[in-house]
């Protein structure tokens, strides 16, 4: 049987040779002239390239043979379902897309559809200890006494010791503990509530309940979760009251996790000591929001996950779900529209 797979985002030319030569069954549809132009390495939310009629055409007829598509269509997701007779299954490249599932009503559809969940985990890890060793290590000041051409011993603070809550225990959650732990941080995990976690390095689990309880001992507030209807604007006025005015907050989740207006003034009022951040409530950032000119935060364009051999681990994530779809196993990272992730 010949499995006819779409691909509807950019792929190095040896990636494709690869997912075609994993299986006999395979038959790759692979049109990057008629796909979103990348506008840097593992870019697949690009804006769509300006096609002629005919063009459209000829993508909306390559959409259509597909049995997996790798990657959602650009041009029309939400009607996948009846444009495509015999799609089965897409495998995403993101792991947050519930926001996009609901938008589109792809939750509502019969359609599988796969995450990317565990692919970008260690570079946004690796995002986060950076946020956390910028702070402590005092990386503004001596960047100022650089520009000051001024040298003057000082003391700094040490990240072994400290402590940090991870929110969310999924697959970022849970290496964002691994890198944090082996620098010696003593680390609080929040996980969903009567739910078990064997996560070493763990000090303790909470739950939602237990949130502002845990917040005055926190030197680093790390948000890994899901946006769902649960977390969406979890963190409020009243949670940054509660943290001491050296903590830091680190997001490389959703922005909408965060109360973006009380958010900014606990920063500008020194509430709080820092941020970094690499997602925000509107995005792109506005040019002319204030959070630009904010000396304790670091802004990242929602680009901490990407890196270089993205799109690589992608391709392997994809092949070991085709290779479980076909034997009848289960697919790894399957969208559940129950719990949004």
């Amino acid at each position: 049987m010949t499995v006819n797979i779409v691909i509807g985002s950019y792929l190095e030319p040896e990636l494709v040779k690869r997912i075609e030569s994993f299986s006999d069954e395979i038959r790759v549809h692979y049109r990057p002239d008629l796909l979103p132009v990348p506008r840097y390495a593992c870019d697949h939310s690009a804006p769509a390239r300006d096609l002629s009629p005919q063009q459209m055409d000829e993508w909306r007829s390559t959409v259509a043979l597909a049995d997996v598509l790798f990657d959602f269509d650009w041009n029309d997701p939400a009607s996948m379902p009846e444009r495509c007779p015999n799609l089965k299954w897409v495998q995403a490249t993101s792991a947050g897309i519930g926001s996009f599932m609901q938008r589109t009503k792809l939750d509502q559809s019969p359609l599988s559809v796969t995450t990317a969940g565990g692919i970008h985990a260690a570079p946004l890890a690796e995002f986060a200890l950076f946020g956390a060793l910028y702070f402590v290590k005092g990386i503004p000041n001596l960047m100022e006494r650089k520009r000051e051409h001024h040298w003057q011993r000082y003391t700094t603070r040490q990240l072994k010791g400290m402590r940090a809550l991870v929110v969310g225990l999924g697959g970022v959650g849970r290496e964002v503990v691994r890198e944090f732990t082996a620098m010696g941080v003593h680390v609080i995990g929040l996980g969903r509530s009567q739910q078990t976690y064997d996560i070493d390095g763990l000090t303790r689990v909470i739950d939602r309940t237990q949130l502002d309880s845990v917040l005055p001992e926190v030197d680093f507030l790390v948000l890994c979760s899901a946006l769902t209807t649960e977390t969406q604007g979890m963190i409020g006025a009243r949670q940054l009251e509660l943290m001491h005015s050296e903590s830091v907050v680190i997001n490389i989740s959703r922005g909408q996790l965060i109360d973006q207006d009380a958010f900014y003034l606990a920063l500008s009022n020194r509430t709080i000591g820092g941020a970094c951040l690499d997602v925000f409530e509107q995005e792109p950032l506005p040019t002319d929001d204030p959070m630009w000119d904010l000396d304790n935060v670091i802004i990242s364009p929602h680009s901490a996950s990407t890196v270089q051999t993205e799109n690589a681990s992608l391709v392997e994530l994809f092949l070991e779900n085709f290779g479980n779809w076909r034997g009848g196993l289960p697919f790894r990272n399957l969208y559940n529209p129950v719990t949004g992730y």
